[in-house]
């Protein structure tokens, strides 16, 4: 076989592993119009009344208020908790400076129902020895979420921060401006591509998960994803297609943009 046929060959998977992921994907928003009032095959026509049915419910609406809401304080956390730690991975040598990165990338590691039961089990052990209530409370679910997208910001940060020409920093020092400054004036501006693909990115690990939520949400209180997976249960329509559809917009946008940022391929 020629480098004509390996090449042909390549296109050939390439493609066939791409159709592979877009088309559950392309069938999920092709069943999002479907006008069938029980999801069945072929549709007997089309319509868009289930976009308006999917925010006429109660769960759903307050759920993906609850997940932008929880996501987007699972970036602040994020933001101010992982740049000074990449700033400090990077640019100082410390004792247990190792352990340290691999402990603020072990949430990517673990698999989420695993975190999410040992999250629950150490909030319950907490509050037995404090008395102090974080179980089933809007505060433990922020920590959950904060932990979510914490090593994403870690990841991203750090990669900016070690491709980054450190002379610019010296060179800043060396004229007399302080810590600080430099992190203000030259530091930050080189790294602010990561940090907003960061934001981006951890915004997106927050507003999808699941496996922490089931087990970390109060009573009253319901995320996005958990009322899709409590509407399955007694449902078999196209109001999940619908929401499906509209999360697989706002993700893929945001994703998009946070490659426009920093190169999502580089950092993984």
């Amino acid at each position: 076989m020629g480098a004509i046929g390996i090449h042909r060959l390549y296109a050939a998977l390439s493609a066939l592993v791409l159709a592979f992921v877009l088309l559950p994907l392309g069938a999920i928003v092709w069943v999002s119009f479907f006008a069938n009032r029980i999801l069945s095959f072929p549709p007997t026509g089309y319509t868009l009344s289930w976009y308006g049915r999917a925010w006429e419910q109660e769960a759903f609406r307050n759920g993906f208020i609850t997940s932008v809401e929880t996501a987007l304080c699972a970036v602040a956390i994020s933001l101010v908790l992982g740049v000074p730690a990449s700033l400090a991975l990077v640019r100082y040598r410390f004792p247990g400076r190792d352990a340290i990165q691999t402990l603020l990338l072990a949430p990517m590691i673990v698999p989420g129902i695993v975190g999410g039961a040992a999250l629950f089990i150490a909030f319950i052990e907490v509050e037995v020895l404090t008395d102090f209530e974080i179980a089933g409370t809007l505060g433990g679910l922020l920590i959950a979420h904060g932990l979510i997208a914490l090593p994403w910001t870690v990841r991203l940060v750090t990669a900016s921060l070690a491709g980054s020409n450190l002379s610019f920093e010296e060179a800043a020092a060396s004229l007399g401006a302080g810590p600080f400054t430099v992190f203000r004036r030259v530091t930050l501006p080189l790294i602010r591509p990561a940090i907003v693909a960061a934001a981006l990115f951890s915004f997106v690990i927050s507003f999808i998960d699941l496996e922490k939520s089931i087990f970390l949400v109060g009573p009253g209180r319901t995320t996005l994803q958990i009322a899709l997976v409590s509407y399955l249960e007694w449902n078999l329509d196209s109001t999940v297609a619908a929401v499906a559809t509209v999360q697989i917009l706002i993700i893929g946008t945001l994703l998009i943009v946070s490659d426009r940022y920093a190169k999502l391929a580089r950092a993984f």
